[in-house]
């Protein structure tokens, strides 16, 4: 209620400050989105919408699309010097694309289990309507989610909106960074074709990032859904995230590892 209040009257002071009149505090509508969606949000899906489709059976943690995200954001066609401290053996900075692993189950029956995550690029983006000067928007063409630097001022409100911690702050430029999908890659017609694809789905090593429209029946990434039963994350958000989960085939995951009959609660 006390944080809610402060950034009602911090916004209301930069309008006074101009000598415009007040828009309508961002505080509210941040809690009001979610409620949003419906027949009335929904009846504007767009035809199409790129995405990763991920398999989680297929991810070996080996952080070759981390590394591959960071080199291309930094330094690729339109990439910026990168951060520094980037190549230490502590790195930090702004990273679009993380891994997070964590042992599952029961010993001796556990697992480690990988869960790559980047900017979910939602079809009911909560980012894009909180922002202050319209720097967050979602491309109608293609349906992936970007942020104008030239236009952010660094308010964070995008990060605080976002339910799954994909925007990071950029400490240096003082703006707000995100995974783009490579849209200066995906879309360049001097690469060959095999070649406009993100940088993190080229070097995967295991295939396990598939790219492509999510929202065409027929496409790659469209019948691994349906083949495999992919899934959206934290759906209860009611976000859509265009992004899909392939969840393993392997043994059962976290908790559910089968156990020899007699050993339950041995010591």
């Amino acid at each position: 209620m006390k944080l809610g209040l402060a950034l009602e009257s911090w916004w209301s002071g930069l309008w006074r400050e101009s000598g415009e009149a007040p828009r309508q505090p961002l505080a509210r509508p941040v809690a009001a989105e979610p409620q949003k969606s419906g027949a009335a949000a929904r009846s504007d899906t767009l035809a199409r919408q790129l995405a990763l489709v991920i398999d989680l059976d297929a991810c070996v943690g080996c952080q070759a699309c981390v590394v591959s995200c960071k080199q291309w954001n930094s330094s690729g066609s339109a990439g910026l010097p990168p951060d520094p401290g980037a190549w230490e053996a502590s790195p930090h900075g702004t990273f679009f694309n993380r891994v997070q692993t964590w042992e599952a189950g029961r010993f001796p029956h556990t697992q480690t289990l990988h869960l790559p995550k980047s900017c979910l690029h939602c079809q009911d983006p909560p980012c894009v309507p909180v922002c202050p000067t319209g720097a967050s928007t979602k491309r109608a063409e293609d349906g992936i989610v970007l942020i104008d630097a030239d236009k952010c001022i660094g308010c964070k409100y995008c990060s605080w909106a976002c339910p799954y911690g994909a925007r990071e702050y950029d400490e240096a430029r003082g703006v707000m960074t995100k995974c783009t999908l490579c849209v200066d890659r995906i879309h360049d017609t001097q690469l060959p074709a095999e070649d406009r694809q993100p940088a993190c789905v080229k070097a995967c090593p295991t295939g396990a990032r598939l790219f492509g429209d999510v929202n065409d029946p027929g496409s790659e990434v469209s019948r691994a859904v349906a083949k495999r039963g992919g899934y959206a994350l934290m759906p209860e958000w009611d976000t859509r995230p265009a992004n899909r989960y392939l969840p393993r085939r392997g043994p059962a995951a976290a908790g559910e590892a089968s156990q020899p009959e007699g050993e339950e609660g041995a010591e």
